[in-house]
């Protein structure tokens, strides 16, 4: 979810405004909305009973508790997610937000409370199982001479093959930047109905957040999924996965920077993410 972050031009655009018409006088904060997809698992999910679940669930309950500020979550579907927190619909973003430039132009973020890698998932009784670089990870820094190496090689496995990602994400201009003039390119509204589709053939290749794969991976029915190729991290992902919040709520920052800087040092953070993520995402 990380994860996940690339806007149109229309949208940035749409979302300034936004932004812009909403400034308004510094307050005291007493109680905040937050809004995450409750869809991406282990990040955020919903239980059966309708409840929210996951690793920013659990984090952001004692983030508030540290605070002492009361915090209401809410579900909120990933597609449009920043153009509502400018027109006030909620006050926060917490659903695996990376830090990057393209959305620093439209709201502001607090410090990241994780920084993750990503990669491809295939099935293990296809013919990408073994996809080169399985095993091993690399840092890729956006800079085209640098990355290569990596890219190169992909590109070489993928060619004429169909990779699946959610829509309107961090990984979105990675993949059609070095993969769509070899490969076929489908977007998914969710992440979960990408996988659906891999698991039935549809597609032969699935790109995400190397967490999020890992607990697709672990259900039942994705019992022929695995990781294939590099986990990919590096500067090209951003800075990490933050809160959004708009730019005319500074105090907000100033509110969460210091609970998330005591919740990395005291291990909270590398309690939750080991405990729901099976990896430490401490920035």
């Amino acid at each position: 979810m990380h994860r996940r972050s690339i806007l149109s031009v229309g949208a940035l655009a749409l979302a300034a405004v936004l932004s812009a018409t909403g400034m308004a006088q510094a307050k005291e904060w007493k109680s905040v909305t937050i809004a995450t997809e409750g869809a991406y698992e282990p990040w955020n999910l919903t239980r059966p009973d309708g409840t929210l679940d996951g690793f920013e669930v659990e984090l952001v309950k004692d983030l508030c508790a540290r605070i002492k500020i009361e915090c209401k979550l809410i579900p909120q579907d990933w597609d449009g997610m920043i153009t509502s927190l400018n027109a006030g619909k909620f006050d926060m973003i917490m659903d695996a937000l990376s830090i990057t430039p393209e959305r620093k132009e439209v709201i502001a973020f607090t410090a990241p409370y994780a920084a993750t890698s990503a990669g491809f998932a295939a099935l293990k009784s296809g013919d990408l199982a073994n996809l080169a670089g399985t095993g091993t990870h690399v840092k890729l820094t956006g800079d085209a001479a640098h990355d290569k190496a990596t890219v190169d090689a992909l590109r070489a496995a993928i060619k004429g093959k169909t990779i699946g990602l959610q829509a309107a994400t961090i990984y979105t201009k990675f993949i059609y930047d070095n993969f769509k003039d070899i490969a076929d390119v489908r977007e998914y509204k969710t992440s979960a109905e990408r996988d659906l589709d891999l698991m039935a053939g549809r597609i032969d290749l699935a790109f995400d957040d190397t967490t999020y794969l890992a607990g697709a991976i672990a259900k039942p029915d994705n019992a022929d999924m695995a990781l294939a190729g590099p986990e990919i991290g590096g500067a090209i992902w951003g800075e990490g996965e933050g809160f959004g919040i708009r730019k005319s709520d500074p105090e907000l920052k100033a509110l969460f920077d210091p609970a998330i800087a005591a919740a990395i040092a005291d291990g909270t953070v590398k309690r939750l993410s080991l405990k729901w993520l099976k990896v430490d995402v401490s920035p």
